[in-house]
């Protein structure tokens, strides 16, 4: 799948790609259910396509993108706003929860499907860029499970209810597609 790039400029107020920030944890809220989740996407992605504004691209403190895949056996293009959290190097790192499921989001087998989705499209606000996405896994999924989850305690109740392992995705942004 090509997926094309755009590039903030610097003076369009517009955070770049590869900022971390210093201040990742979440606010408090009310965790939703499976199903509030599934009502609440696509009113959210219909904002995010049609606003810069920061509360629709930032939500109970937690910064937000709109990535763009395909799924891995329709075929078609599949929308989905995540929270997300940034690592040392700022690449973004998404977690596939979806709120303590036992299951696997949809997203995630789309995304981690390297066959289906090369790369992925993802979107933040004015910005948009195509991104190489992986799965973490051994050490480095441990090192960023445990900084993820120091700012966002939540992960931890979440995977508390669940026997599978909520993986972790890096999206790291490239100039391919």
């Amino acid at each position: 799948m090509t997926i094309p790039t755009e590039t903030a400029s610097i003076d369009d107020g517009v955070e770049p790609f590869h900022a971390p920030r210093e201040d990742q944890r979440s606010e408090p809220f009310e965790t939703p259910t499976q199903e509030e989740i599934v009502a609440f996407t696509g009113p959210h992605v219909e904002a995010m396509e049609n606003s810069t504004a920061e509360h629709t691209w930032t939500l109970a403190g937690m910064k937000y993108v709109l990535i763009t895949a395909k799924g891995r056996t329709s075929g078609q293009l599949r929308k989905t706003p995540l929270p997300y959290w940034r690592d040392e190097h700022g690449d973004r790192i998404v977690v596939a929860s979806f709120a303590g499921s036992e299951h696997h989001p949809a997203w995630y087998h789309n995304i981690a499907d390297r066959a289906a989705n090369p790369t992925i499209r993802v979107q933040e606000r004015d910005h948009v860029g195509a991104c190489e996405v992986e799965v973490l896994d051994g050490d480095e999924y441990a090192r960023v499970w445990a900084a993820v989850t120091t700012d966002r305690p939540f992960y931890l109740a979440y995977q508390a209810k669940v026997t599978r392992r909520i993986p972790l995705l890096r999206l790291r942004e490239t100039t391919a597609g």
